[in-house]
């Protein structure tokens, strides 16, 4: 038994569906601008622009459900609803043809984003830590395993605030495909079995406030629900 100098943090992990079992969370992957109209809507040009990934901690990761506070240093938060691949079989260079086994399988999950402190970042040239990798701004719903429900590349992505419609879109409109983000992100970093994929939002995102009910949908994964609670003391 290793003698650690203070005790270790608990294992990040997302829920499984119809499930008591959680899925272990070692890293988590995002890809940026993945729909062409949400690359315009930030003011760049989809058909020029090769993926790009940022990261967030594993221990960012909320479940369905919760309640999560309004972030500090910002007056912009935003959400944005999207589609989560989760890894079960790890591996490096993996080719686009191969890339769909090493996944375990797929969740809703909302990308919650200090917009003003993300667009300050990309406009001085820095990092989007600040702007993406905060406490609490990885929503992540149950995961349906592949063989539940198979390989979705196509169906209706919804994001809802206050019953509101804010964002509607496909799948299918993916700029890079789930085999193709894969296969690329493997040649750069090597995925581990825990690792998580958050494959972009389509068009249509703002802000949120406090009180604010979020819903985010995807055909045959169901929906998964944030309250934003005001900020923390």
């Amino acid at each position: 038994m290793t003698d650690f100098v203070i005790p270790p943090p608990p294992q990040p992990s997302v829920a499984v569906a119809n499930s008591e079992a959680r899925f272990p969370v070692r890293r988590i992957f995002c890809v940026g601008r993945n729909y062409a109209a949400h690359a315009r809507e930030m003011g760049r040009d989809p058909d020029r622009e090769p993926p790009f990934f940022f990261t967030k901690p594993a221990d960012a990761v909320v479940d369905d459900g919760a309640i999560v506070p309004y972030p500090p240093e910002t007056a912009n938060f935003h959400f944005e609803g999207e589609l989560v691949v989760a890894i079960g079989k790890g591996g490096r260079n993996i080719a686009e043809a191969d890339s769909l086994s090493h996944v375990w399988g797929y969740a809703i999950g909302n990308d919650l984003t200090r917009r003003d402190q993300q667009l300050a970042a990309r406009e001085l040239g820095r990092p989007w830590d600040w702007g993406k990798a905060f406490d609490r701004s990885a929503i992540c719903g149950p995961l349906h395993p592949v063989a539940a429900i198979g390989h979705p590349a196509s169906g209706e992505i919804r994001t809802e605030v206050n019953g509101a419609i804010r964002q509607q879109a496909d799948l299918k409109d993916l700029i890079w495909s789930i085999p193709e983000v894969i296969a690329i992100l493997s040649r750069s970093m090597e995925l581990r079995p825990g690792d998580l994929i958050y494959s972009g939002t389509p068009a249509g995102v703002g802000a949120l406030q406090s009180g604010d009910i979020c819903m985010v949908a995807i055909e045959r994964l169901g929906s998964v629900t944030t309250t934003i609670g005001p900020p923390e003391d």
